[in-house]
């Protein structure tokens, strides 16, 4: 770990001390650290990227929508290799609230995540992403045999 030494104007330094209480962070290096993660993952969003990621991708719909419950389905099994798993809720007679769990290219979980969050009738649509450290696929741990992929955070 390094130490780094920055110097912010009194607005920004406020801001932070803001962001900190409502998050709940104990210190400001915890608090700049996370928002330095989020800017850098952010940063790589309109780019090209080679690295792999996990991420959450969630949205209220409207269930009776067109079939809108069935196309987000097919578009999740079309997509299997990225798709991890998905939890559903439901919070009206109408609307569910959806969270899917992806694994892979960047490129191919944020375009699944850009073509969910546009279907007509998907509202309230959010995406985070955590860019992964490409291990080489499966492990295998010999004091239980398991074999898993490893998806250590990259930042």
């Amino acid at each position: 770990m390094q130490r780094l030494t920055i110097s912010l104007d009194d607005n920004i330094a406020a801001a932070i001390d803001a962001f900190m209480e409502r998050q709940g962070y104990s210190n400001r290096s915890e608090a700049i650290r996370d928002l330095v993660r989020d800017g850098l993952v952010r940063s790589e969003e309109g780019g090209a990227s080679t690295h792999r990621c996990v991420a959450a991708v969630s949205y209220v719909y409207d269930y009776d929508g067109r079939d809108l419950a069935m196309r987000l389905d097919r578009a999740q099994h079309e997509n299997h290799d990225l798709t991890i798993s998905s939890m559903r809720t439901r919070l009206d007679h109408r609307h569910c609230m959806e969270v899917t769990l992806l694994r892979g290219h960047t490129d191919a979980v944020r375009k699944l995540a850009a073509q969910t969050m546009a279907e007509r009738g998907v509202h309230f649509g959010q995406v985070n992403i955590v860019p992964i450290r490409d291990e080489g696929g499966s492990h295998r741990h010999d004091d239980d045999g398991h074999h898993h992929d490893h998806s250590t955070p990259a930042l």
